[in-house]
């Protein structure tokens, strides 16, 4: 399938193209949550440590998630101490208002909050449908901005869905 069928815009020319990118890694939080065995949390703030040593600036290091939906975050509190001091940005997922609480207790200055583009993917990661998830987000972020930390929200499923398929971008745009 190409991209007009999609109803995307063409690909744009290499002079069009921006002369910087941010790059946020997400590695150490989405990269390791669905791992079957549980990575110590010594290992992943060594993880959290070797990311930050190759440059990058923009490194999201865990997610204030309840211990019982995602097993292998659990340990976050304990994280979070760990790789503080590092000279990056680490923001920190934080799905609900609960979330937000935990991440402001250890310091946290930068969170992320996301939904999907998708019904599916929404009621399959945060068992709500695309409303309700954007609605649940909004205390969050109010609450966040009233005490001076920085948001950044994003957008899962924008280019196709594995229950879904292709996602046609006026619903992106909608959402």
């Amino acid at each position: 399938m190409n991209t007009p069928e999609l109803g995307l815009p063409m690909p744009v020319p290499a002079d069009g193209l921006p002369a910087r990118v941010r790059i946020h890694e997400v590695g150490a939080r989405d990269g390791l949550q669905n791992e079957k065995a549980t990575v110590p949390t010594a290992v992943k703030a060594e993880f959290v440590r070797r990311l930050a040593g190759t440059g990058l600036s923009t490194i999201e290091a865990t997610s204030f998630v309840h211990p019982k939906w995602v097993p292998q975050l659990a340990d976050a509190e304990d994280l979070y101490p760990r790789v503080s001091d590092l000279p990056v940005s680490l923001p920190v997922l934080v799905p609900n208002e609960r979330g937000l609480d935990r991440a402001l207790a250890l310091g946290a200055r930068r969170v992320a909050v996301f939904a999907s583009a998708t019904e599916s993917f929404a009621k399959a990661n945060l068992n709500r449908t695309v409303d309700e998830a954007l609605a649940m987000f909004e205390p969050v972020v109010i609450r966040a901005k009233g005490e001076d930390v920085h948001v950044r929200g994003y957008l899962s499923m924008c280019f196709g869905d594995p229950w879904e398929g292709p996602v046609p971008l006026p619903q992106v745009v909608r959402v």
